[in-house]
């Protein structure tokens, strides 16, 4: 029978305390000590840019009261352990030979002659009692003395001790509760029932139906339903620019939920309105078309647009509220563009995407804006006839003595330019492209500053050994299930964005498309992790795949590939590619053979079966032929056997 105990002492209760600790303080300590401030020393470093990760730095530190917290719950962890370390052990297993303090391999005449010895010295009527040993214990040190002797010499408790462990004979199951016994004690029952109640009746329940409720409200990509209805009917295959910013302020009216009186809302509004005049109220009636703009709206369109405008915030609170905004805006945006992509329109496609780097930049969406727009020192009013040549630009600022120069090239030095070093179409194991086949557009890409030299190693100075080796890394490229060539060394910087409330790596978007009938050939690709160029490098670039089916028909079909800048605005390519389909027959032998087998169905398949219906060709199989074979063998055996019976 079980004899059950609680654990008043609390050591065995130490045990779960302590893990249960270190599993919490474990991540949030090491959350709190590896902060973002260890990432900020990469990126640009214009004094802006600079500026910003510093403020993300002393927002990324610990509180005063988080420190507190993980210093108490360390603290409470070593109390534990030391505690549980130093804690006297209720269950020992019993060891005779340990109790007579002899080794295990005594002869029963040295086992008599240390019993001998024990009980001369402590036998109940030799020792006298002290402050520090009782008489009870004194007796039953003795008695410990005399069982483990007799369990050594006595066959029968000898024998209890084999088979037990115990000379006594059979003991009982001594279980422990990690629990202190106040906690089952009747008199505490009300105080214990009431708190598992909330715990299991009220909070859990409350948890898991927040959570519930609230995913069944979300799509995949993490946006209201109704704001996915919104994206679904505001966009039609022509949608330019604005249609896509009002599409994105509707989506507020569901995304955000403001909380206390906006306090120097309306002023900014005002500004707002002075500067757009007639396009703000064009902005808010693409928002709410028919209707009144709702406070939702309403609040998160004069944020949004006062950051496009570079308004300053005075209020606290407004500004925490709009960084919130903008940081939700790529998740909103991205939601969208699947939305669009999903129905392979290019334009709209586009303007989504262009609307990223618009609100990375705090530029004004849809304006023709220069790039110098976007250096430190010049705004969204910047002359855009100067052109997109930004090294020209700066050798003018430095010719006329212009102190903005200086932030400028910084800014400069860490721009983000993309630079396509390859660009082709791939079918694994063949050398031309035919009907539905599985094809790659390869693509060779490469990061270069707008004032670096363009003295590279072309293609043509490099080894017979070296362009080998690159069409082997290529063609395991494309046999990989990656997207992306695995590269060492791929740690980008972060992007020049000195009003964006976060850090941002650049990105760009890879869209295959056919620009004549406005759609998307192959759904949008995002792309990062670019390395720099090295000209001392043979091989300085890294390698993207964007797989698809090829047209059924042959021909030859002229498409363009876009590279659109998700953090730079007008950081993007446009480049023309074609792709040309051949028959069959334009194969050899052993490639058309290949092709067949791998192509054509077997004719007692049901693939085949429904092929032969549509009169597609079809692999014949040999099974009569084996079968005759079989039946011309079977009947020589037959004749055989006669002829030896003869």
């Amino acid at each position: 029978m079980a004899n059950y105990h609680y654990d008043e002492a609390g050591n065995m209760a130490a045990y779960f305390i302590i893990s249960v600790l270190v599993i919490i303080l474990l991540p949030v300590t090491l959350s709190s000590v590896t902060s973002v401030s260890s990432k900020l020393d990469s990126g640009c470093q214009c004094t802006p840019c600079i500026q910003r990760r510093a403020d993300l730095r002393r927002q990324g530190r610990s509180s005063l009261l988080e420190a507190l917290l993980i210093t108490v719950g360390w603290a409470a962890v070593a109390f534990l352990s030391f505690k549980a370390a130093h804690a006297e052990l209720e269950n020992k297993v019993y060891n005779p030979f340990e109790i007579l303090k002899i080794s295990t391999g005594a002869t029963e005449k040295e086992i008599k002659s240390r019993f001998k010895e024990l009980s001369r010295l402590y036998h109940p009527d030799k020792v006298k009692p002290t402050i520090n040993e009782t008489i009870e214990e004194i007796a039953n040190r003795f008695v410990d003395i005399t069982k483990a002797y007799k369990s050594l010499t006595d066959e029968t408790i000898r024998r209890n001790w084999e088979l037990f462990g115990h000379p006594d004979g059979r003991q009982e199951v001594s279980m422990g509760i990690a629990l202190p016994k106040w906690v089952i004690e009747g008199k505490n029952n009300i105080w214990v029932l009431g708190v598992y109640g909330i715990l299991f009746g009220g909070a859990l329940p409350t948890l898991v139906g927040r959570w519930w409720f609230g995913n069944r409200q979300k799509t995949k990509d993490g946006i209201n339903a109704k704001t996915a209805a919104v994206f679904f009917k505001a966009l039609t295959d022509s949608s330019g620019m604005k249609e896509v910013i009002g599409a994105l302020g509707q989506a507020y009216r569901w995304e955000t939920t403001w909380a206390g009186t906006a306090v120097g809302l309306e002023e900014l509004e005002k500004q707002i309105d002075e500067k757009m005049g007639d396009q703000w109220k064009e902005v808010k009636r693409l928002v709410a078309p028919g209707r009144k703009c709702e406070r939702t709206e309403q609040r998160a369109l004069v944020l949004l647009y006062a950051h496009f405008l570079r308004l300053n915030i005075n209020d606290e609170a407004l500004k925490r509220e709009q960084a919130k905004l903008l940081l939700q805006a790529p998740i909103l945006l991205n939601a969208l563009l699947g939305i669009s992509a999903a129905r392979s329109w290019l334009t709209p496609t586009l303007m989504v995407m262009r609307l990223h780097a618009y609100v990375t930049q705090a530029l004004l969406p849809g304006k023709t804006v220069a790039p110098q727009a976007q250096l430190p020192g010049f705004d969204g009013d910047t002359d855009a006839s100067e052109g997109k040549d930004l090294a020209s630009f700066i050798s003018r600022l430095e010719d006329e003595g212009d102190i903005r120069k200086t932030e400028a090239r910084k800014a400069i030095e860490g721009w983000s330019r993309l630079d396509i070093v390859d660009m082709s179409f791939k079918v694994i194991g063949e050398r031309l492209v035919t009907p539905s086949s599985i094809v790659f557009l390869l693509v060779k890409l490469r990061l270069r500053r707008p004032l670096q030299s363009d003295a590279l190693l072309p293609v043509s100075e490099k080894s017979a050994k070296a362009i080998r080796e690159d069409r082997e890394k290529d063609e395991k490229f494309l046999n990989s299930r990656k997207d992306t060539e695995d590269i060492e060394g791929a740690t980008p910087a972060w992007a020049h964005a000195p009003y964006w409330p976060g850090l941002r790596k650049p990105g760009w978007w890879l869209v295959l498309a056919d620009d004549k009938s406005n759609r998307i050939v192959v759904p949008p690709m995002k792309i990062s992790d670019v390395p720099p160029s090295s000209p001392g490098k043979e091989r300085d670039y890294r390698s993207y795949k964007l797989q698809f089916q090829a047209p059924p028909n042959v021909g030859l079909f002229t498409w363009k590939v876009y590279l659109v800048s998700d953090t730079l605005v007008g950081e993007e390519s446009c480049q023309d590619i074609s792709l040309k389909i051949d028959d069959i027959s334009a194969l050899n032998a052993e490639e058309q053979t290949a092709e067949d087998e791998i192509s054509d169905p077997e004719e007692d398949s049901l693939a085949g079966q429904m092929a032969a219906m549509r009169g597609g060709a079809v692999k014949r199989t040999a099974v009569r032929e084996e079968s005759e074979d079989e039946s011309s063998s079977d009947e020589e055996e037959h004749g055989d056997d006669s002829s030896d019976s003869d």
